[in-house]
Formats: structure tokens, sequence, C-alpha cells
């Protein structure tokens, strides 16, 4: 195992877990940008108007993507799996 190898690996794995945890993320950034522009438009400071509705996107955003992103991490899987006999030579 070279250590260009273990590079690629773990660079490869690092830009899966962003491109896994990006839709999720600006779900959140967007409906917490909404709500905050609601709450400066009507002056409204409750801690809760920000969390549930963050919470509740979060939430549909996980269920509309999950598909996707456990394809890709069965993909990514499959594929070190495969090369796993080419690096153990």
């Amino acid at each position: 195992m070279t250590p260009e190898y273990v590079t690629g690996f773990f660079l490869e794995a690092i830009k899966i877990a962003i491109v896994l945890s990006a839709p999720i993320l600006l779900a959140g950034l967007v409906v917490g940008m909404l709500v905050s522009i609601f709450q400066a438009a009507t002056s409204i400071n409750e801690m809760t108007l920000t969390f549930i509705p963050k919470m509740l996107a979060v939430a549909v955003a996980l269920l509309i993507f999950f598909p996707w992103m456990l394809q890709v991490m069965i993909e990514y899987t499959q594929n070190l799996i495969n090369t796993l006999p080419t690096v153990i030579r």
C-alpha cells in the first residue's frame, strides 16, 4: 500500500462525506435564513421558532435524499472492497 493510495483513499472519503452532507446542511441553511428573515421582519425572537423548522427541514431532506445517499455509500464501499485484493499485493 503506497502513501499515494492512502492519500487518495482518504481524499475520496472526505469528498464523499462532503457530498453526502451537503443536501441536509443546505436544507437547514435555507430554512434558517428564511426563519431569520421572518423574525427580523416581525420582531419575534422565539428560539423554538428557529429550531423546530430547521429540524423538520433536515428530517424531510433526509427522507428525500436518503436513497441517493445510500446508493453513493454502497458504490463507494463496493469499489473499496473490489480494489482490496490489488492493494494487498
